[in-house]
């Protein structure tokens, strides 16, 4: 018997996904540990384990492949916990990482500070050097100046470097140059060029995505070596792979070569998660939502391809990289509750995280949180919480929603409660209207797939507040990011800049043509070397276009690569992606367009598993009834509570109800019927939609 097994680790819980060959699963989950968060992943192993009746060594033993999403890298830039980095810039542009875009983050706000730079202007240092935008070397490198540079990094103890120089995308031969030296110098020192990182135009996006590369680069180093170091002596000795924020995964090899391709690492499983969902159900439009006990992230998937940015932003510092479109906020079961000096409620974006956690958990926390309103609300049971392994305390969290909320609002518990979920509710679905609404679809037009442990118990209310009609809440959705790693595949993106005007007889196909080859050569190599064969390799081109004198562009993708030099097909699919976009083309109206960049991303396609049906012969025990008061109602009220493990295919039920699992909780309130799908999913149609 062999084992795959997927793991995520959040800022309160630690989630994994087992799946066994032949086609069983088992969910898990465990308290996370951040000082340490391989604590967290070991322990969790070893839980799981004895689930299954194995020694550890055993299980690892048996599992071919790991699959692990890692918030290391984003708590590092979050916290300002990275390493002392320092920065070689091209002579006369040091200042750019300080000075950004100049562009306002708040338009009307012209007093809110930008974020302190990431490496302080002592440590970013200049070289003299010039490489134009077409690659002509306009001034020699003088490696006289890299040398001084290491010299002062080395008396600082500088941990790590960054080293973007100004037109490196179109020739790195410079900072090559740059970054052999240094290595000379300092043997011991990270070391991240951008030309490595991203080699595309826009100095500031370039550079401050090669800082946080080189940032996190060290500590992202020690975790994986820790990691990798524990899995082996444990018995593990098949290949790990490290969720990326693009939605695909990479060897640790590769993840360390740009560990800023982890920075979004965590919530980028959901989406392909998501779509072997709604397989079953002929569906690849949707849009996914991801409570857990810290965060919530809603992201959208269309025609089977979910958005992707390449404008994201981690603790407001720019990370340019292809990364899901996922709207994260402070949202989750851990949220603090607390009065603004205006009087008004408020929901995170603080959380009580995994330690001391909700004041209900009983670990110390004296904070009044979402976890603690659903309990007092009734949607949470005291005694099944975490499938039993947790025994929820009522009265810690009356005491703390009656201290920090009801009594300076002159509420009662219940009420104050209530407007706690309220404040939840409408804020999440805010984030959906960000990752929909502004980008011009209609969130109506979707259905909701619901996931983390926290999600269920607020997925119907968010639909209602959203017009949206049909919820889907996987039968893992507890643990969906940890289960859609392994459904994903290897990643990798190139990029190469050829900025120039696009159209017929003004561009040099021959020239687009080879160099689409170039990249797909060095696609299909570097999946190789990470041991995918060839005929696993799939490659999608796309170019970026704009009209002249645009700020932005946008992504166009191509059928295949000869549609890529078709000039006139490209050409109409920018149009049409524009007026999608912003409402708006300006096809005929004699507007040159635009060629700025050459996208690659190639795929090694993985073996999935289908998902596994549940037993249609089931009978459902009792119902039990249990005190709830449901959303928008002012008094308590019985509810039916069902076991969702129990629960056979083709069960229909009208709202209000509640159906436990061992680890989430869903709520159907009423105006919802519920189906469960031969799959195990819950399926909640909104009967007033």
């Amino acid at each position: 018997m062999s084992y795959t097994i997927g793991i995520d680790v959040g800022g309160t819980f630690t989630d994994f996904y087992l799946m066994v060959a032949g086609g069983s699963d088992r969910i898990h989950k465990t308290l996370s540990t951040p000082d340490d968060p391989t604590e967290a992943v070991m322990r969790g192993l070893a839980e799981l384990a004895e689930g299954e009746g194995l020694a550890l060594k055993t299980l690892l033993a048996r599992t071919i492949r790991i699959v692990h999403g890692t918030t290391v890298t984003t708590n590092a830039v979050i916290t300002g916990r990275w390493a002392k980095t320092g920065l070689l810039a091209t002579a006369g542009f040091r200042d750019a990482l300080a000075m950004r875009r100049g562009i306002r983050e708040r338009l009307y706000d012209n007093k809110y500070p930008a974020p302190k730079p990431v490496v302080p202007r002592r440590l970013r240092l200049a070289v003299r050097e010039r490489i134009d935008s077409t690659g002509a070397v306009l001034r020699p490198i003088a490696l006289d100046d890299v040398d001084r540079a290491a010299g002062i990094f080395a008396g600082e103890e500088v941990e790590s470097v960054a080293i973007c120089f100004l037109h490196a995308y179109a020739d790195d031969a410079h900072e090559r140059a740059a970054l052999e030296r240094l290595r000379e110098h300092l043997p011991k020192v990270h070391v991240a060029a951008s030309s490595d990182i991203l080699p595309e135009l826009r100095y500031y996006e370039r550079t401050s995505t090669t800082v946080l590369a080189a940032a996190v680069g060290p500590i992202f180093g020690r975790y994986i070596a820790r990691l990798t170091d524990r899995l082996a002596g444990s018995g593990f000795g098949g290949p790990l792979l490290i969720m990326q924020s693009n939605g695909g995964v990479a060897t640790p090899e590769r993840a360390q070569a740009n560990p800023a391709t982890t920075l979004l690492s965590g919530p980028a499983a959901a989406p392909s998660a998501s779509l072997a969902v709604l397989a079953p159900h002929g569906e690849d439009s949707f849009i996914t939502i991801d409570m857990g006990g810290t965060s919530f992230e809603a992201s959208l998937v269309r025609n089977g391809a979910p958005a992707v940015t390449r404008g994201a932003t981690v603790n407001r510092f720019a990370m340019a990289l292809p990364a899901m479109d996922i709207k994260t906020i402070g949202a989750g079961g851990g949220s603090i509750g607390w009065i603004d000096g205006g009087g008004l409620l408020r929901m995170g974006p603080a959380s009580a995280g995994a330690m001391p956690g909700p004041a209900c958990y009983g670990f110390g926390g004296t904070k009044p949180t979402c976890s603690d309103a659903n309990l007092l609300l009734g949607y949470l049971s005291a005694d099944g919480f975490a499938g039993g392994r947790m025994t929820l305390d009522a009265d810690a969290a009356r005491g703390a929603i009656e201290r920090d909320i009801a009594h300076p609002l002159g509420l009662d518990a219940m009420t104050a409660a209530a407007g706690m979920y309220r404040v939840m509710t409408v804020g999440m679905a805010s984030a959906i209207k960000e990752v929909s609404v502004e980008r011009g679809l209609d969130a109506r037009d979707f259905p909701l797939v619901c996931a983390g442990g926290a999600g269920a118990i607020h997925a119907a209310a968010i639909a209602r507040e959203l017009g949206i009609a049909r919820v889907v809440i996987p039968r893992i959705a507890s643990v969906l990011c940890a289960a859609g790693m392994l459904a994903t595949d290897l990643r990798r993106d190139f990029v190469r800049s050829l900025p120039g005007p696009f159209a017929a007889g003004n561009t040099d196909s021959d020239r687009l043509r080879r160099l689409a080859e170039a990249m797909a050569e060095d696609a299909h190599a570097a999946l190789s070397a990470d041991n995918v064969p060839r005929d696993r390799h799939r490659l999608e081109f796309a170019l970026d276009l704009r009209y002249a004198g645009q700020y932005h562009e946008v992504e166009v993708p191509a059928a295949d690569s000869a549609m890529l030099t078709d000039i006139g097909a490209m050409t109409g699919a920018f149009h049409q992606a524009h007026d999608r976009l912003y409402g708006y083309a300006l096809a005929g109206e004699d507007t040159p367009v635009e060629l700025v960049n050459v996208r690659l991303a190639a795929y090694g396609v993985t073996d999935k598993s289908a998902p596994r049906p549940v037993p249609a012969g089931r009978t459902p025990p009792r119902e039990r009834l249990r005190d709830v008061r449901l959303p928008g109602r002012e008094h308590f009220e019985e509810v039916a509570v069902h076991d969702g493990e129990t629960l056979p295919a083709g069960f229909r039920g009208a709202g209000p109800m509640i159906v436990e699992t061992p680890l989430t909780t869903a709520l159907v309130p009423p105006g919802f019927d519920l189906e469960l799908d031969p799959f195990g999913s819950l399926i909640l149609t909104d009967t007033r939609a």
